[in-house]
């Protein structure tokens, strides 16, 4: 019987981004206490912009994003805000979507496999996936249980499962 396997991506949907995106932009425009504030999030090339008068509307702002983001099911891992900076009289936060998984974390999530998850699992990285594989589905099965059981600093999701 060949091997079972799946791969361990890192990866985001660009378009539930630009949604989120929208909608946070949206309600910005309609809410009371952001009026008058100057306050705008879009995006600035492949970067997302958020703009506000004071660091407390700039913070609320992403705030107001990173909802929008776990409504439609993005990890907030995957985001990744930077500190917010005075540009004149606006405050900015520049903030990126992460993909991939880069090869230092690959290594991590390979030697946890090995370490901890069941026998005869073999984990191979490709580029920025991982692909993990064995003669047991149910020993694929307990490895995705322990990774999502473990606390990652990156987002990963489990795809092309055969």
């Amino acid at each position: 019987m060949a091997d079972s396997s799946f791969d361990i991506v890192s990866k985001v949907e660009r378009q539930e981004v630009d949604n989120a995106l929208n909608q946070a932009a949206k309600e910005l425009s309609q809410r009371y206490d952001f009026k008058g504030t100057g306050a705008s999030i879009a995006w600035s090339g492949e970067k997302i912009l958020m703009e506000a008068n004071s660091e407390d509307r700039v913070k609320a702002v992403l705030d107001v994003f990173e909802t929008k983001l776990v409504k439609r099911g993005i990890s907030l891992k995957a985001l990744d805000a930077g500190e917010p900076q005075l540009s004149g009289k606006e405050y900015k936060i520049f903030a990126s979507i992460q993909e991939g998984i880069s090869q230092e974390n690959a290594k991590k999530v390979a030697k946890m496999i090995r370490d901890e998850g069941p026998k005869g699992v073999k984990a191979q990285v490709q580029g920025d996936e991982l692909r993990v594989s064995s003669k047991s589905r149910d020993d694929l099965q307990a490895v995705q249980a322990l990774l999502k059981g473990k606390d990652l600093d990156f987002a990963i999701q489990f795809v092309n499962y055969r």
